[in-house]
């Protein structure tokens, strides 16, 4: 198989992967949390929260402009694998793809709910409460920016 398909293939696969991991997530938590069932311990709780901005509660009620922005963002990253297949590594398409999982499964929620579900909260430090999808976009920029700083290229 050439290696642009099988990247292709590798991208699609794991973006298709995060994203169902991410919505079903949140569907069983936020579900479950609603039905009564709580779990906490030293290091985080679960607590639904419905959220209208962004990270940190940013731009709350800024529902069309974070759909925009995050239906760009994807476009704009499926496009550098698009215009770089030939040179990038397997290790950041899947990091892309987790990252535009992460970001899509958001999106999802804007605009099917009209908000975020979120409902991690962490106990050992005053932090916003924040979802699996949040958790995908973290690792995926920050995994991305080691690649870019320490092995250009890949």
């Amino acid at each position: 198989m050439n290696t642009s398909i099988g990247k292709y293939l590798f991208l699609i696969c794991s973006f298709i992967f995060w994203l169902f991991l991410a919505l079903f997530s949140s569907k069983l938590i936020v579900d479950n949390l609603t039905s009564g069932h709580h779990y906490s311990n030293a290091v985080f709780q679960l607590h639904y929260l419905k959220n209208s901005g962004a990270a940190f509660s940013l731009l709350q009620n800024g529902r069309e402009f974070l759909i925009i922005v995050s239906i760009v963002a994807t476009t704009l990253l499926f496009l550098y694998v698009h215009n770089h297949i030939k040179y990038i590594h397997y290790i950041s398409v899947s990091f892309i793809g987790l990252l535009t999982a992460g970001i899509m499964s958001n999106c999802h929620e804007r605009i099917v709910l009209g908000f975020v579900r979120d409902y991690i909260q962490l106990n050992f430090i005053n932090f916003p409460i924040f979802n699996v999808a949040d958790i995908f976009i973290t690792i995926g920029v920050v995994a991305l920016v080691v690649i870019l700083l320490f092995y250009k290229g890949r």
